[in-house]
């Protein structure tokens, strides 16, 4: 008789643990579908970078990642022809909800207005800085991932 009270209270207690975990992996599912959607919902950081070249032409970019390289390698998301850019020359990059612009280390430095950048600065909207011979300025906003860029 003890022997099959015993085998009922094992089967219950299996039940009882299969129970909670079947709920447990539910919410926990529940959660990260939630969490998901929240990132999906969330706008992306757009940039534009106007470089205004020494010979006086003026391009335009536009951005939707969260980094972008400026140099005078091919390979640079903003390839400029300047003798006095450096192969990677500077970067400009989306963390901690802004925009940082990084001189890499360049030859000739990163300048924004007269002053020489010598750590990672917040950029604003409006502002302009100088690699090189080159002048660029950049405009920023958000967009929603459901539009097309």
């Amino acid at each position: 008789m003890t022997a099959i009270l015993v085998l009922i209270l094992r089967f219950a207690l299996a039940a009882a643990l299969y129970t909670f975990l079947g709920w447990l992996l539910s919410i926990l599912w529940r959660e990260m579908k939630q969490q998901g959607d929240l990132l999906a919902l969330q706008k992306k950081p757009i940039i534009r970078v106007s470089a205004k070249l020494e010979s006086g032409k003026e391009i335009q970019h536009r951005y939707a990642q969260t980094e972008v390289t400026i140099g005078r390698d091919p390979n640079s998301d903003i390839p400029i022809l300047d003798e006095a850019i450096s192969a990677h020359h500077a970067r400009v990059s989306y963390h901690h909800s802004q925009w940082w612009l990084e001189d890499l280390s360049s030859t000739n430095g990163t300048f924004i207005g007269k002053s020489k950048l010598s750590v990672p600065t917040v950029l604003i909207s409006g502002d302009q800085f100088k690699c090189g011979n080159t002048m660029f300025a950049v405009e920023m906003d958000t967009m929603s991932d459901k539009l097309d860029l």
